[in-house]
């Protein structure tokens, strides 16, 4: 099958370039906030504002109720966190090979390298964003739970899934390059679309399904089952067999595309 020879190769690839591969994750993310006063702390605030933003309307604002018997700040940022990483990592790999052109035309350089660059470079950024979920459940008085490493499965579909996107917006980006506003435009639609902030038990049943088929939902509603409800994946087989369906296929065809194009790259650039 021709994906698992793509995997084979690319994580080869990724081993035997390793020294490589680690050096430009951490260059690409100084070179994203060099320059600026607060340097990298941009990287926390964005966010931070943001979840802010939405727990002063909702809360304070429209004195939105516990949700789930879940302190409505808890339960919305075991929504928001992976959003962001998934925004973040899908809008920058989308542009990661024209931002880093002058690479493309060196021979001995590895152009797939580019998109998973990007990813594991907004990595870094949520797995602080983890880390102070973990902390902000204790703080409101809630102990560890086994099911809260389940979000690391749930990481780990995340960026599978933008893996496979990546490489679709990356490689046509280059030629047709309304591609990044149509990816911006998209992820702005997505954000409203999807269950970040709102319940899905808000539309009566019939409907649910018009959501679920989103692979999003997969993993907002998986952070929150391992954080709030502590309901193991495999406990939703049918919701987890459509979502790795789709995200392969996904991932198939982002490897293909990439593979097909890259050779047309240098030549565009």
């Amino acid at each position: 099958m021709k994906l698992f020879q793509y995997i084979f190769d690319f994580i080869k690839d990724i081993l035997q370039n390793k020294a490589i591969f680690k050096s430009l994750i951490v260059n690409d993310f100084r070179q994203r906030y060099l320059g600026s006063y607060l340097g990298i702390l941009w990287a926390f605030i964005q966010p931070g504002i943001t979840v802010f933003i939405f727990w002063f309307v909702f809360q304070v604002g429209f004195k939105s109720k516990p949700v789930h018997d879940m302190p409505f700040i808890l339960w919305l940022i075991a929504g928001m966190f992976p959003w962001f990483f998934f925004s973040d990592a899908i809008s920058n790999a989308t542009n990661a090979v024209m931002e880093n052109s002058y690479l493309v035309k060196k021979i001995v350089f590895k152009v797939s390298f580019l998109p998973i660059i990007k990813i594991f470079s907004a990595l870094i950024v949520h797995i602080f964003f983890i880390a102070l979920m973990y902390i902000l459940f204790m703080i409101y008085g809630y102990s560890f739970d086994l099911h809260w490493l389940q979000v690391f499965y749930y990481l780990f579909a995340t960026i599978v899934l933008v893996l496979g996107l990546g490489y679709i917006t990356s490689s046509i980006v280059i030629f047709f390059r309304d591609m990044g506003q149509l990816v911006a435009m998209l992820l702005q639609i997505g954000f409203w679309a999807t269950p970040i902030f709102w319940s899905i038990d808000m539309f009566p049943a019939k409907y649910h399904i018009l959501f679920k088929i989103n692979p999003l939902y997969y993993i907002i509603e998986g952070y929150r089952d391992s954080m709030i409800h502590h309901i193991w994946f495999w406990e939703k087989p049918m919701l987890s067999i459509y979502f790795w369906v789709v995200t392969l296929a996904i991932l198939t065809l982002g490897f293909s595309t990439f593979k097909k194009l890259k050779p047309h790259f240098a030549d565009v650039l």
